[in-house]
């Protein structure tokens, strides 16, 4: 019998446990990678009432009971957060307690600003493998497979909160066995938005033509097809891949034709790192990627002299003429599995952007049967829509480190957090790899990739693309940020877009270091010296730049060094004929051009004669310091590539040739002529006319390659050694598009670590222009955040 406690008696309140309830409001990605039901679960563990949802603003729980279980709950938040999780901020704020019983998931609240982060979409979980793969499983074979911890999120994403009539999954009700794993606190699906099962859809459908009928088994048939030499189209999370067998030199050379490929290298998808091993080599860094939740395609180096075992898969030569490199990455979603599985499946793919060579990946069921006609034999597709295209994302190892070189699909829209504050702006990035930007405060969101502006589609895509992140970040931009370039199709689009809003312009190297120092969270007043190398930007003097070296920091620039002037005849033509650069520089350096010359014999005689009259007189030739396009013409003239079927193609065989070298001496004669002061000038001639001399003597090209690569390097110590005396700046920023070279990285950042320099080189964000929009937003948007002074 329990005692009771005599009438008008105080209960001793020292032995109550004190009752507190708390607002809790979780800031980050904490929508779409199953954060309400990991919230849920903690609170119910710690025996607390109350409360989570959705909001524009986040995640946000109210919790109640005792004061020392809250305190745990909101301590555990962060470090106990799902996988897929990046929590930014836990805000607590204590509120009346409400007697509150029991904890419940409650619908989504969508009035607000929307400040939250959207996940992007990440490769099949291990546990959804396994049940991919299990014949008693109710999803074995399923195509769309996915639970709380993997799959689509960012490109099946329509508005927020985050909720499945928020997705392009609104028009596939749940069946009631996903219902009843939807509302069960202890599966692993609960409140996962894409869950879904064979009786719900979406489904699978082979195309065999234009308005054809279905056929057959889709992943059975599909298989057969790419075993008959076909090439399929596949639907992915993010658009549109053209698939074939990689091992079929027929099939792979007849994609190259049909998608006017030229020599630029196919992406290879591999069914399983084994499957590569024997072809390039995976070292800890490059296998983490492969395997991991991102799976982007990842540059790996081609093994030399390794003569594969019987069996083992080899890609035709068709899949990468000339680079140093393969392209692989493995599946990440369940389709691309279930293509790799089964009897006579195929070991290696090409899996290449279901598009034209320069415009935006496919998207649309209608546009693919349409656009895609002329290039695929089929198609592999489903009735999930996509609603924001995402291309692959391309990263390379340097030295142990991921560069990201396209920043799109597992990492797009994630942040990057800012070390200096900004306005609400939209930067809109360059005309080649074009990215944009849109950033408030401490946050800049890039968008995927989405290409080259020259093209009408991509201009559209680039209009949707700019729609969709506004509408997932919430940012009203005040302020449009633009290159100096005043033909860039981007530009004019900010020009017609403005309404009333300032445009501003960002030279394009200041920019490409800038992009750097925020990225490596620089502070406000840092300063460095920014080497700046690629191919093409507008320079401040009408010229076109791209060997520069700058004293730089986020509130402006000075132009320290950069390579000496020379004529670039026919402006593209020059690019698409590196023969026409070699030639260029040669007469810029007083050097005649010789019968014996690779690049001379590569010209045919009439434009020789026609070239040799326009650099005498200087017509049509703008002056250029641009690195890349030094790059170019050394390839030529030791005879490595004299047509550029692609980007940069000319530069990567240079690259290549140098790694065939496996290794070199560094030779005295390849050297540059610097020349009078601020800005001070690297003549390249003394080098070119070494290149000349070896060529005649006939030293390999291989050697030529390795010897410039090295002579590049020694050129970036000299200049910032000089720019250090001069300031004593003891930082080196290494950005542009030149610096997606590997050897010429590792080389640069070598040499300057031992003279004693801290080196900041590009992780995260691409060199190239990919990264562009970021230094935009970061010069031009805290110019504008800034008060006035005085």
């Amino acid at each position: 019998m329990s005692a009771t406690p005599e009438a008008g008696a105080v209960p001793d309140v020292r032995t109550a446990p004190a009752v507190r309830r708390a607002r809790v409001v979780v800031r980050g990605v904490v929508q779409g990678v199953g954060f309400r039901p990991f919230l849920y679960g903690l609170a119910t563990d710690l025996r607390l009432a109350g409360h989570v949802t959705n909001t524009g603003d986040g995640v946000l729980a109210e919790v109640e009971g005792a004061a020392d279980a809250v305190a745990r709950f909101c301590a555990r938040v962060a470090p106990d957060a799902p996988p897929l999780a990046t929590v930014e901020a836990v805000e607590a704020t204590d509120l009346p307690p409400t007697g509150d019983s029991g904890f419940t998931i409650v619908p989504s609240r969508t009035t607000g600003p929307v400040r939250t982060l959207v996940a992007p979409d990440t490769a099949t979980c291990a546990d959804c493998l396994a049940e991919l793969a299990d014949p008693a499983d109710r999803r074995h074979g399923h195509p769309f497979i996915t639970c709380t911890h993997c799959g689509p999120r960012f490109t099946i994403v329509t508005g927020l909160p985050y909720d499945r009539e928020h997705t392009t999954m609104a028009g596939f009700p749940l069946c009631p066995a996903c219902a009843r794993e939807y509302h069960d606190p202890a599966d692993r699906r609960f409140h996962a938005q894409p869950v879904c099962c064979p009786s719900c859809g979406p489904r699978l459908t082979l195309t065999g033509a234009p308005g054809g009928t279905p056929c057959g088994d889709p992943v059975d048939g599909a298989r057969a097809l790419l075993a008959a030499g076909a090439v399929l189209a596949v639907k992915g999370v993010g658009g549109y891949h053209l698939a074939c067998d990689a091992t079929n030199q027929d099939a792979v050379a007849g994609l190259r034709r049909r998608k006017a490929r030229g020599d630029k290298p196919f992406a290879l998808m591999a069914g399983d790192v084994t499957d590569v091993e024997h072809l390039v080599d995976v070292g800890p860094a490059e296998r983490e990627l492969l395997t991991g939740r991102v799976r982007p395609i990842v540059l790996l180096r081609r093994r030399a002299g390794v003569r594969p075992a019987p069996g083992a898969p080899v890609p035709a030569a068709a899949v990468a003429p000339g680079s140093p490199d393969l392209g692989v990455m493995l599946p990440y979603t369940p389709v691309h599995h279930l293509l790799f599985g089964g009897e006579g499946a195929p070991r290696l793919l090409v899996m290449t952007s279901g598009n034209l060579s320069g415009e935006p990946v496919v998207t649309d069921d209608a546009e693919a049967l349409e656009r895609l006609a002329g290039l695929a034999d089929a198609w592999l597709t489903h009735d999930r829509p996509i609603h924001v295209p995402c291309d692959d994302s391309v990263v390379r190892v340097c030295d142990g480190e991921p560069l990201v070189l396209r920043r799109s699909r597992g990492y797009a829209p994630l942040p990057v957090i800012l070390p200096v504050p900004v306005s609400p702006a939209l930067a809109v990035g360059g005309d080649l790899k074009n990215v944009l930007c849109l950033g408030r405060g401490d946050r800049a969101w890039l968008s995927a990739h989405i290409g080259d502006m020259d093209d009408l589609a991509t201009q559209r895509a680039f209009d949707r693309a700019e729609r969709q992140l506004e509408s997932v970040t919430g940012v009203r931009p005040e302020l449009l940020v633009t290159d100096t370039h005043p033909a860039y199709r981007s530009g004019a689009w900010a020009r017609r877009r403005a309404r009333g809003r300032p445009v501003a312009r960002v030279q394009h190297h200041h920019a490409h270091v800038a992009a750097l120092m925020a990225e490596h969270g620089l502070p406000a007043g840092g300063r460095v010296i920014g080497v700046a190398f690629d191919g093409t930007g507008h320079g401040d003097d009408g010229a076109v730049w791209g060997g520069e070296f700058l004293l730089a920091g986020y509130d402006g620039f000075r132009r320290f060094a950069h390579l000496a002037y020379v004529p670039l005849p026919g402006g593209d033509a020059a690019v698409r004929r590196p023969y026409r650069m070699a030639l260029a520089h040669l007469h810029a350096a007083g050097l005649a051009p010789g019968a014996g010359l690779p690049c001379v014999a590569a010209c045919p005689p009439d434009e020789l004669a026609l070239l040799r009259r326009q650099l005498e007189r200087g017509l049509n030739c703008v002056p250029t310091s641009s690195m890349g396009r030094l790059f170019d013409a050394v390839s030529s003239l030791a005879g490595v590539c004299h047509h550029a079927g692609y980007e940069a193609q000319a530069a990567v065989e240079l690259e290549g040739a140098a790694v065939a070298a496996g290794g070199a001496d560094a030779d005295p004669r390849y050297a540059f002529r610097l020349a009078g002061t601020e800005p001070v000038t690297a003549d390249p001639g003394p080098l070119l006319g070494a290149v000349a001399d070896d060529v005649r003597a006939g030293v390999p090209a291989a050697v030529i390659a390795a010897r410039f690569h090295l002579a590049v390097a020694r050129l970036v110590r000299a200049v910032c050694a000089a720019a250090r005396a001069a300031t004593g700046l003891r930082t080196v920023a290494l950005s542009g598009g030149v610096f997606a070279n590997a050897l010429l990285s590792s080389a640069c950042a070598r040499g300057l670590g031992a003279d004693g320099f801290t080196v900041l080189r590009h992780h995260a964000v691409p060199p190239n222009d990919g990264g562009l929009a970021l230094g935009q937003l970061v010069v031009a948007a805290r110019a504008a955040s800034r008060p006035p002074s005085g």
